[in-house]
C-alpha cells in the first residue's frame, strides 16, 4: 500500500492507496505526528511506499520521515520545487518560494482542466492561483482563511468567546447577526465570498468564460454556492503529488 501525506502548517492530511496507486483505502486529517502514527495501524495498512508534500521546516519534515521509516520501513519520496512540470510553468520570480501545496494543487488543476483554470484552496489561509491555457502560472493571492480570521478576532477582542458548535449554527443564515457569534461568523463568511467573487471577475478578464474553477481545502463547502459550476476536488493536492512523485 502507498501512503500519501500533505503536511500543512496546522494539520496533516493523509490517505492510503492500494498498490495500484489509484484506489483509496482510508484517510483522514490529524493535528500531530503522533496522531498520524496512531492512525496508521500497522496491522491494517501494509505500507510499502510513501510520497509527501510538506510546507513545514526541513527539521520538522525530516523528523516525521524518520519516524515513518522507523515505524513502517517505507521508502519516502518528497515533492520539491521546480521551475516547470507537466506543461505548467511556475509563475514566481523565485520559483522555490511558491508554497509546494499551492504548486501541486495548480498542477493537479491544470491536469484535470486540460486548459485555463482558477484554483481556490480554503485552508488555514486561502489561496487563489491562475493558470493560463498554455500552462503559464500567472501568479495568485493569499489571504487569511476562516480559522485565521476567527482566531484573530477571538484573540484581540476580549468579549468574543464562543465554541465551534455555535459557529456552525451561525452559518445557517447570512442575515445581519443579532449575537456576537453570528456577527463574527457571518462577517467572515461575507469576506470569504467577496474574495471568491473578485477572483472570478479577474479570471473572466483573462479568459472570458473559458476556464475551470476548482475548489479545494477544508472550508471549500462554505463557498460552493457562490460558484455553482466549480469542481470541488478535496484531494487536489494529492492529484498534483502523484504527478510530481510517481512511484514505480
Amino acid at each position: 500500500m502507498i501512503l500519501e501525506l500533505d503536511c500543512g502548517n496546522s494539520f496533516i492530511k493523509w490517505r492510503v492507496l492500494r498498490a495500484d496507486a489509484v484506489t483509496p483505502v482510508d484517510g483522514g486529517v490529524v493535528s500531530s505526528d503522533n496522531d498520524l502514527l496512531v492512525s496508521l495501524d500497522a496491522e491494517k495498512f501494509q505500507l510499502k511506499k510513501c510520497r509527501l508534500v510538506s510546507v513545514r521546516t526541513s527539521d520538522e519534515t525530516d523528523s516525521l520521515v524518520a519516524r515513518l521509516v522507523a515505524a513502517f520501513g517505507v521508502s519516502v519520496v518528497r515533492a520539491v520545487p521546480t521551475r516547470e512540470m507537466a506543461g505548467v510553468k511556475n509563475g514566481y520570480e523565485d520559483f522555490e518560494r511558491l508554497g509546494l501545496d499551492r504548486w501541486l494543487a495548480l498542477l493537479g488543476g491544470y491536469h484535470l482542466a486540460a486548459g485555463a483554470c482558477l484554483v481556490l484552496d480554503f485552508g488555514t489561509a486561502i489561496t487563489a492561483d491562475f493558470v493560463a491555457a498554455d500552462g503559464a502560472h500567472l501568479g495568485g493571492f493569499i489571504c487569511p482563511g476562516m480559522p485565521l480570521m476567527r482566531n484573530q478576532l477571538r484573540t484581540h477582542t476580549r468579549r468574543i468567546r464562543y465554541d465551534d458548535t455555535a459557529a456552525e449554527r451561525a452559518h445557517e443564515s447570512l442575515a445581519p447577526g443579532r449575537a456576537t457569534v453570528e456577527a463574527v461568523e457571518r462577517g467572515c463568511m461575507l469576506m470569504l465570498r467577496g474574495f471568491v467573487l473578485t477572483q472570478l471577475e479577474l479570471a473572466r478578464q483573462y479568459w472570458g468564460q473559458d476556464f475551470v474553477v476548482f475548489l479545494t481545502g477544508g472550508d471549500a463547502n462554505l463557498v460552493s454556492g457562490v460558484v455553482p459550476d466549480a469542481r470541488v476536488v478535496p484531494d487536489l493536492v494529492f492529484v498534483g503529488l502523484a504527478m510530481a512523485c510517481p512511484l514505480s
